[in-house]
């Protein structure tokens, strides 16, 4: 999957520390979700640098994307007055590792995102992805967001159907046969209320 970010933004905003959430995951870990912040530039290049062929394939939509110091930056400067990311950690052999990311950009309507998600190799399959997409829509509409979309392989299975799973719906893409959009509305206009006669 994709998010448009094409500029480094400043860190700009108050820190969403409402958006911090931690749960147990078996006996061994307890996982925590956060707002990433640019001091998780290293974290974020460690989680990015230890993704397999397939997984960064499958998040970038396509090879050849080489992950420079400038785009580890965008990825951890967040202005968050407009877009979001959360990073999922857990503590190995004692020390903070991050197992995933979550994040959209506000597209240039002003009430549409666009997301993308990522879960480590090692940690895919253990409902990480599920908890983390459930918190980024939270957020989407905690801001105001009427609508979140991603661009999805159509080959990535998994993710088309924990899309499904959190009720977006899958549609063609216009750019060709091998992706998928998925959309979630998140703001549904109200009932009308019929007007009996004699009112």
């Amino acid at each position: 999957m994709r998010s448009r970010n094409a500029t480094a933004p400043e860190f700009s905003a108050a820190y969403p520390a409402h958006l911090v959430a931690s749960w147990p995951l078996g006996v061994a870990h307890s996982i925590t979700v956060r707002p990433i912040r640019p001091e998780d530039i290293d974290l974020e290049t460690a989680f990015a640098q230890k993704l397999s062929k397939e997984t960064r394939y499958n998040r970038f939509l396509g090879g050849g994307v080489r992950l420079t110091a400038e785009m580890l930056e965008k990825f951890t400067r967040i202005d968050f007055s407009r877009d979001m990311a959360l990073m999922a950690t857990a503590t190995i052999e004692g020390a903070e590792t991050a197992i995933g990311v979550a994040r959209y950009v506000r597209l240039a309507d002003g009430v549409s995102c666009e997301f993308a998600i990522t879960i480590a190799d090692a940690w895919q399959g253990r409902g990480i992805g599920r908890k983390l997409l459930a918190m980024l829509v939270d957020a989407a509409r905690g801001h105001g967001m009427r609508r979140i979309i991603g661009d999805v392989l159509a080959t990535n299975t998994p993710m088309l159907r924990l899309a499904h799973s959190q009720g977006f719906r899958i549609e063609r893409h216009p750019e060709g046969a091998e992706l998928r959009r998925v959309v979630l509305e998140l703001v549904v206009d109200p009932p009308r209320i019929p007007i009996s006669a004699g009112s």
